[in-house]
């Protein structure tokens, strides 16, 4: 009787079906921060460790990172209770246990209200479910002062502020009072991601092909054929992606997420 807890300890870490569901959000109430690019790169990023992942697109009825990643992305309104319930109500049901939602623009403190009402936070405080909010942030006052508005939800959570240089603007630049009112706030509790600019005509043209940036790099079309990409553009993508995933890295998140079990 005494080894049973050392044994279901051990059955734990090597990920005997005891792994807590992990629920990721990526968002931004501000638009055109680049949301959705983050969160393509999560799912390469954790299919490139072999950790199953499924996602959820709130840009309803459209699907923009369905469109990239169809095999493990759901489009969902999160507005609708139905739909709450398809990516909350599956958390313990559902083999996959790590959850990515793409929170589409205006909706992200809309979506974390919502989840506070159903009682999905008190139920991470209870150890239930664990959260991380990714909270992508544009080189703007406006988006920089959502930091104050996440804060609430990040109690028990991983708050990452991501810094997406989706141009050649620089983040932050501001007189000291407005950087100290909101940036050193956060610092306590936010981890930064930094994801560079990616080359404007490589980034055209993995948006054309409709592929994961990982299958660009690779060469492959959507259904895992060769293609005939540029090998330059190939080479940014590859460059630029693997510079975002070793950020995700040093950021532990794939041991948070998979509670350091064996990926499957």
């Amino acid at each position: 009787m005494a080894k049973e807890p050392k044994e279901a300890k051990k059955a734990e870490k090597s990920g005997g079906g005891k792994q807590k569901p992990a629920v990721i959000i990526v968002g931004a109430d501000k638009g055109g921060v680049g949301k959705t690019t983050v969160a393509r790169t999560m799912l390469d990023y954790f299919a490139g460790k072999n950790a199953l992942t499924r996602a959820f697109d709130t840009e309803s009825p459209r699907g923009t990172l369905k469109r990239f990643h169809p095999r493990v992305t759901e489009v969902v309104d999160l507005t609708q209770v139905a739909d709450q319930m398809k990516v909350l109500d599956t958390l313990h049901s559902s083999e996959v246990k790590v959850s990515v939602i793409d929170v589409r623009a205006g909706l992200l403190s809309r979506t974390l209200k919502d989840m506070t009402d159903v009682g999905f936070f008190d139920a991470v405080e209870n150890g239930e479910f664990k959260f991380a909010l990714f909270h992508v942030l544009g080189p703007s006052v406006a988006s920089l002062s959502e930091i104050d508005e996440m804060l609430p939800y990040t109690e028990n959570a991983e708050y990452y502020v991501v810094k997406n240089h989706i141009n050649d603007t620089n983040f932050f630049e501001w007189d000291q009072a407005t950087y100290d009112r909101y940036f050193k706030k956060a610092r306590r509790t936010a981890k930064d991601i930094n994801v560079p600019k990616l080359n404007e005509m490589a980034y055209e043209q993995v948006e054309l092909a409709g592929v994961p940036f990982v299958s660009f790099g690779q060469n492959k079309t959507a259904k895992n054929q060769k293609a005939d990409y540029s090998l330059v553009l190939r080479g940014y993508v590859r460059t630029w992606e693997k510079a975002v995933h070793e950020q995700y890295d040093d950021a532990g998140l794939m041991e948070w997420a998979t509670d350091g079990a064996q990926a499957s």
